[in-house]
């Protein structure tokens, strides 16, 4: 069995007949017959039954083709991956990286316009996860960096450099009664609409320890699963959320206003990378690129 049999079935379920896959192929019809008898003997297998010139895919092809698919897909990538490092004079010329899904938006491609001026051979794979998802991400070595928040303790085969930290803010729409205040407590947000990210996360779950400490129920209008939506939702006034003042920072261009909450809470953000495994030139210089945009994002007037 070779490569050119594969292609061949591949073929041949796609278009029916042989005259047909042999001009997409370009070889002559015979040729395709006879490669497709010769993996039918190899595979000791009927693929397709004739019928008045016709080709009829078997069952036994059609989950054959699934496999041969995987295959040639895995020759594609491995030709591509062959392309990339003819190249490159550097290393490898493909950089993975992962990423919070709240920073797809703005953040993402204002550093990648940065990246591709200094390293325009790369080619960038983003992964757009949750924190969990990026550090078994780069623990598997799927990935070459990930930003991710910085939740206790780290598996061994991963390392993290702190690159980013925040604290815990409100934020309300411009034209809300709470943009008054210097600082919003929980108190303050007895019977206000709230924009809450998804409970299963440790910080939500510590967010709503407080609520219950300090005595006061949520009233929760929206829960969601990203920081973006939930800025989103606020400036279209659904409510208001609570979330790291790193975020926040990153959608100053809506129409909202971002005030400390209380009780304070921090967080820190770090570059996470596979332990012990240097990173090629371009991945190091994709790493130099998201720390200076993130410096960018958080600077404030």
């Amino acid at each position: 069995m070779n490569i050119k049999q594969l292609e061949v079935l591949r073929t041949l379920l796609a278009t029916g007949s042989t005259m047909s896959a042999a001009r997409t192929m370009g070889l002559s019809q015979s040729g395709v017959s006879r490669i497709l008898q010769q993996l039918e003997k190899d595979l000791s297998i009927t693929l397709f039954v004739r019928d008045k010139g016709r080709l009829i895919a078997t069952p036994e092809a059609a989950v054959l083709a699934r496999d041969a698919e995987n295959v040639l897909l895995a020759v594609d990538r491995m030709a591509g991956h062959a392309e990339d490092l003819r190249k490159g004079a550097s290393g490898p010329e493909i950089v993975r990286i992962g990423l919070p899904s709240s920073m797809w938006e703005n953040f993402a491609p204002a550093m990648l316009l940065d990246y591709v001026r200094e390293f325009p051979g790369v080619r960038i794979e983003t992964f757009f996860e949750t924190t969990t998802a990026i550090s078994k991400l780069v623990e598997e070595r799927v990935i070459d960096i990930g930003f991710l928040r910085m939740e206790g303790e780290t598996g061994p085969g991963i390392e993290i450099d702190r690159v980013a930290k925040g604290e815990s803010v409100c934020v309300v729409p411009k034209d809300h009664p709470l943009a008054e205040l210097g600082e919003i407590t929980i108190k303050n947000l007895r019977n206000v609409p709230l924009v809450l990210i998804g409970r299963q996360r440790p910080n939500r779950m510590a967010l709503d320890q407080e609520f219950k400490r300090a005595g006061v129920p949520q009233m929760v209008k929206v829960e969601t699963h990203t920081n973006s939506s939930a800025c989103a939702y606020v400036a279209h006034g659904l409510g208001v959320t609570i979330i790291s003042s790193f975020y926040a920072n990153l959608y100053r261009h809506l129409p909202v206003i971002h005030r400390p909450f209380i009780p304070k809470a921090r967080q820190e953000f770090g570059l996470a990378r596979a332990a012990g495994v240097p990173l090629s030139i371009a991945a190091q210089g994709l790493s130099n690129a998201l720390k200076k945009q993130i410096e960018l994002s958080q600077k404030t007037d």
